[in-house]
C-alpha cells in the first residue's frame, strides 16, 4: 500500500488529479492518501516527480519494530497486573500464536489470490 513521505512532498496536488479513484487529498498542504477508497493501482509512485510517494515495503522494518515494542509493552503490563514475572512469559506466548495467526492469514490469502491470475472471466 502506498504512503506518502511528507518530508519530500512538496504538494504540488499531481497525485491528487491522477488518482482515478479520488483516493488522495491534500491535508496541511500535504498529500494525503485514503487507503480506504485506494485501489492500489501505482498511478500515484508514477507521477510523483518528488518521489514522495513511497511503497509500504519500506516500512517493514518500522512496523516490525513497533510490533517488538507493543510486545514488550504488553509482556510489562501482564507482569505488572498480576505481579507475577511468569505472566510476561505467557503473554509473549500469546503474541508468538497471534503474529503466527497473521502470518497463516497473510500466506492462505497469498495463495487464494494467486488463482486470480487466470483473468477476470473466470472470477465469478
Amino acid at each position: 500500500m502506498p504512503w506518502v513521505d511528507v518530508n519530500n512532498c512538496t504538494g504540488c496536488k499531481i497525485c491528487v488529479q491522477k488518482c482515478p479513484v479520488g483516493a488522495i487529498s491534500l491535508q496541511d498542504k500535504k498529500a494525503k492518501i485514503n487507503m480506504d477508497k485506494c485501489i492500489r493501482c501505482g498511478r500515484c509512485h508514477q507521477v510523483c516527480p518528488k518521489k514522495a510517494v513511497k511503497h509500504d515495503s519500506l516500512k517493514i522494518p518500522e512496523e516490525v519494530g513497533n510490533n517488538v515494542k507493543k510486545t514488550i509493552s504488553f509482556m510489562k503490563l501482564c507482569a505488572q497486573h498480576f505481579k507475577d514475572s511468569e505472566e510476561a512469559d505467557k503473554c509473549l506466548e500469546r503474541m508468538i500464536k497471534y503474529f503466527n495467526k497473521e502470518k497463516a492469514v497473510a500466506e492462505k490469502t497469498l495463495e487464494e489470490i494467486e488463482k486470480l491470475k487466470g483473468g477476470i472471466e473466470e472470477w465469478n
